[in-house]
């Protein structure tokens, strides 16, 4: 029979992803001891799986797309992709799949790895099943924090299993390029692994079930993306569904709602997330199993003082950046209430997730990029601001047409015209993804219209797109 072990901790972190990890990074600063479990690789799905292996994959992509635009050096990288050379530069963006250094950076600030399965088994109390079947009890004095995540949601269609789709996972760990590739859905997994499919050599086809790519974004984001993409050879269809898939004789197979049979080598789906709360033993204290996780603005689950879910789990942003940014908030409000300390939770306190509500951003690292944060211009209609949408073309501003010629984008500030501050701003347009923190800062840190004027724009960059932002507000 399998001995049990039993351990006290402070805290105990389950998932061992950006999250977790940065959970216990605040735990253990405060001085609080610290368990993490981890059945899978410490770095998570991000570090493997999406964040990292997608923008590896992407960056030559895009980096090529840019070159061409630029006049003496377009003729020189007219040719293909280095295949070969792309993937390999994603196998070391991962580590080869092995988390050595990340497992080595948990001990550096003291935390406790716990490798194995772990499932809570009442208040304060998780087992964990190593990978040898010996369990290990973990009890935790202040706080458990879920930071298990979020998987790839597939449809239910009938023998989807057999036909061995692809997922986000696949997607962006497959060894070799597919020559035929179905896409199915619009948002950001599936416009960024069209990008970079269609760039290494396949010929995809994207199915959208929606009238548009980036639905959550400005509608001109999605509709740049699209056109994008159809110029570089993809197939791009809007609403359609897909009815059935097979895969006959190696080939996959789908026919969609309009009765088209779309054939190919490999299918990816992309069409949602799912919360990886389904065995991690929520029934043991009154939460349905496989449930987002309900929680307050400083991440603890709702009917439950020492419970909290931190990243994907509680669905409010599903973004690793945004997931670090709650883990930082939960560590710091677990922290304070162990101490006995004041909590600052009033928003934009040091215990309050608030960017959760107001500023997210977010970047889709396709060719043009798409940037966005805070509320688009239908977002803060619906939430009750009054508000006004000004549009500026990005090909208008110096530093765009420096950048790229021919250069295609976009830009929209969403001003709210009562407290004279931006609720969102939206950047469609090659190398955008840098320009979307100077917005983020604007957006989060309410800054009044009239303040902004006086945060001179570099010349020539492609920064001065808040200059004619303000001055199509001001002429409006």
């Amino acid at each position: 029979m399998t001995e049990t072990e039993t351990n006290t901790y402070d805290v105990v972190v389950l998932g061992a992803g950006p999250v977790g990890e940065n959970v216990a990074d605040r735990t253990r600063a405060a001085g609080l001891t610290t368990a993490v479990v981890e059945s899978e690789l410490v770095g998570g799905e991000c570090s493997y799986w999406a964040c990292m292996p997608s923008k590896a994959l992407l960056r030559p992509v895009i980096a090529r797309a840019d070159a061409r635009r630029v006049p003496g050096l377009s003729q020189a990288v007219q040719g293909p992709l280095d295949a070969a050379a792309v993937l390999a530069h994603r196998d070391y963006y991962t580590s080869h799949w092995k988390d050595d250094g990340q497992a080595g950076w948990l001990d550096s600030i003291g935390a406790d790895l716990h490798r194995g399965h772990g499932r809570l088994t009442g208040p304060r109390t998780v087992t964990v099943t190593g990978p040898d079947g010996g369990e290990t009890v973990l009890t935790a004095r202040h706080a458990v924090a879920v930071c298990t995540g979020s998987r790839a949601a597939l449809p239910p269609l009938p023998g989807l299993d057999e036909v061995r789709p692809w997922t986000s996972r696949e997607a962006t760990s497959a060894k070799t390029v597919p020559g035929r590739l179905i896409v199915v859905g619009g948002g950001v997994v599936a416009t960024e692994m069209a990008t970079v499919w269609q760039a290494l050599g396949s010929k995809v086809t994207l199915l959208v079930r929606g009238k548009g790519l980036l639905a959550r974004m400005e509608p001109f984001a999605g509709e740049l993306v699209a056109e994008s993409l159809t110029e570089a050879g993809a197939d791009v269809r809007t609403g359609t569904s897909v009815e059935s898939v097979t895969r006959e004789n190696g080939t996959v197979v789908a026919v969609t709602d309009k009765g088209d049979r779309v054939e190919a080598d490999e299918i990816l789906f992309a069409t949602g997330r799912a919360a990886r709360t389904d065995d991690i033993g929520l029934e043991t204290i009154g939460l349905e199993p496989g449930s987002w996780l309900d929680v307050d603005d400083s991440l603890r689950v709702t009917g439950h003082d020492w419970l909290y879910a931190v990243g994907d789990v509680n669905q409010r942003a599903l973004l690793t950046h945004q997931g670090k940014y709650q883990a930082r908030i939960a560590g710091a409000a677990i922290a304070a209430r162990a101490t006995g300390e004041t909590l600052l939770a009033q928003p934009w306190g040091a215990h309050a997730a608030t960017a959760d509500h107001a500023a997210v951003p977010q970047v889709v690292f396709t060719d043009p990029e798409a940037a966005a944060v805070g509320l688009s211009l239908a977002e803060a209609e619906q939430a009750g601001h009054r508000v006004k949408a000004v549009d500026v073309d990005l090909s208008s501003v110096a530093g765009a047409g420096l950048y790229a010629d021919g250069y295609k984008g976009r830009a929209r500030m969403v001003v709210d015209v009562e407290d004279e501050i931006l609720r969102g701003v939206t950047l469609v347009g090659p190398g955008v993804g840098e320009l979307i923190h100077s917005a983020t800062v604007a957006v989060a840190g309410q800054v009044p219209v009239g303040r902004l004027w006086h945060a001179v724009p570099a010349y020539p960059t492609i920064s001065e797109v808040w200059l004619r932002l303000l001055e199509s507000y001001r002429d409006s």
